[in-house]
């Protein structure tokens, strides 16, 4: 199948279309002015801990006090994942912890944006902090290696949890294994997990060296051309064209570092 992405890139909106065999199948809307706050990193104060709701509120400086659950604080058990870092097993079946022992009011602590807020709820927040890569999700406060379910062959899954294993530094954290990582060598992985990791670093000095005045915004998420460049673009997609030459610069250097052999494939139009 002939698969293509096409990005048309303006000062007040940028377009993505995906297409198979010259159909249309998905176009996609980013504009800077109507940012997500799904998968941003905070640095907020904890507003008030509410034991019979098991949950807290934050103050993440988005307007509205972010909801954090205490089944947030522990990570999944499970080691068959999706591609975001989530386990199998229910959140009714693992135990959770009290979260008056583990959260006091007035205290700074780094969050992440799971949810959306919607009408007059803030956003739900995890302490559970996910780095998206392209092959792999790295999750520092965790300690597992787990393979997306995704990937339908045993034995791939198999290869691929063994050679994480291997690779990834005794008390690092964990690593998530992402669908499009089959057949991923040693070579790649090397190359991302050092990326991820100099991520954290970076996130990490900002949140606690740098004097920021809390809440403050630590990490952005991917602007949507990045994540759709970083998602889905492979070895299975022929070709992605740009018509925006900051853009297109972009995206090649990214390839540059995660993926070289696939900067052929990107056209300026």
């Amino acid at each position: 199948m002939k698969r293509e992405i096409l990005i048309n890139a303006g000062p007040r909106e940028t377009r993505v279309a995906i297409l198979e065999d010259d159909r249309l199948v998905e176009v996609l809307h980013d504009r800077p002015d109507i940012r997500r706050t799904v998968g941003n990193i905070y640095l907020g104060k904890v507003e008030a801990v509410l034991p019979g709701m098991q949950a807290a509120f934050v103050d993440i400086g988005t307007g509205k006090s972010a909801f954090l659950h205490a089944s947030d604080l522990i990570e999944p058990d499970d080691d068959d994942e999706d591609d975001n870092g989530n386990g199998r097993q229910s959140r009714s079946n693992r135990r959770i912890p009290n979260i008056q022992d583990h959260l006091k009011r007035g205290e700074s602590l780094l969050v992440q944006v799971t949810k959306e807020p919607i009408s007059t709820k803030g956003p739900r927040v995890t302490r559970q902090i996910s780095l998206a890569g392209r092959f792999l999700v790295y999750m520092p406060y965790a300690s597992k290696v787990g393979v997306s379910r995704k990937i339908d062959s045993r034995e791939e899954r198999a290869r691929l949890r063994k050679m994480m294993k291997q690779l990834l530094p005794a008390d690092s954290g964990g690593i998530i294994v992402r669908t499009v990582a089959e057949d991923l060598t040693e070579e790649k992985v090397k190359r991302e997990l050092k990326s991820l990791f100099e991520m954290w670093k970076k996130i990490k000095r900002k949140a606690h060296f740098v004097r920021l005045k809390v809440p403050a915004l630590v990490q952005r998420e991917a602007s949507l051309t990045s994540g759709i460049v970083r998602d889905l673009f492979s070895d299975k997609v022929d070709r992605a064209i740009v018509d925006s030459k900051p853009l297109f610069g972009e995206i090649r250097k990214y390839l540059r570092e995660v993926d070289p052999d696939l900067m052929k494939r990107v056209t300026l139009y």
